[in-house]
């Protein structure tokens, strides 16, 4: 049975744009080399990609978080750097205009796999809602967060979201 692994939303507005951070630019040779390990191993490789409109500031989030970012079809919404050169255009990517996929949670319910391990930005908002729908659709898999290859704004808030991803057994890769 194969693995997966899903790179969480590691686009420019989130690296250097609108709302990048130091920490999130520092993950992009570390999530490459790790999206090379699984193409090695022919194991599927997914992108989650935020997507909003032109509207977002009139959104509940853009409400919540005035901050345009990914805007579709402008170059923050792009993947950033070395992990937007390996995507592949056969790698499947769900688009999301807010912090968890349902069409990713859909997909997983159909798609058994070994394992499901996370990597990408930000910890504590789009990786923690995407892991826990991915414990909600495989409760049986190993559903893994690399905390090596995730970041947030407040590091705090990324240690925070770890300890309660371990909770509920979501659990760092064994080296």
């Amino acid at each position: 049975m194969k693995r997966c692994l899903i790179v969480v939303d590691y686009q420019v507005d989130f690296v250097v744009g609108s709302l990048g951070f130091e920490k999130a630019l520092s993950l992009d040779n570390r999530i490459a080399k790790k999206i090379e390990a699984y193409r090695t191993s022919g194991d599927d490789v997914i992108f989650t990609l935020d997507t909003h409109g032109l509207n977002y500031l009139e959104t509940y989030e853009g409400r919540h978080l005035p901050v345009a970012h990914c805007i579709n079809g402008t170059d923050g919404h792009n993947l950033f750097g070395m992990v937007g050169k390996a995507k592949k255009r056969s790698d499947r990517v769900f688009c999301k205009n807010t912090f968890g996929s349902d069409d990713l949670y859909a997909y997983l319910r159909k798609t058994e796999y070994s394992s499901i391990e996370f990597v990408g930005v930000v910890t504590n908002i789009c990786v923690i809602a995407n892991a826990i729908l991915a414990k909600t659709a495989q409760p049986e898999t190993d559903i893994i967060v690399d905390a090596s290859c995730v970041a947030s704004n407040d590091e705090k808030l990324n240690k925070a979201a770890l300890q309660v991803l371990s909770l509920i057994h979501i659990s760092e890769p064994t080296r």
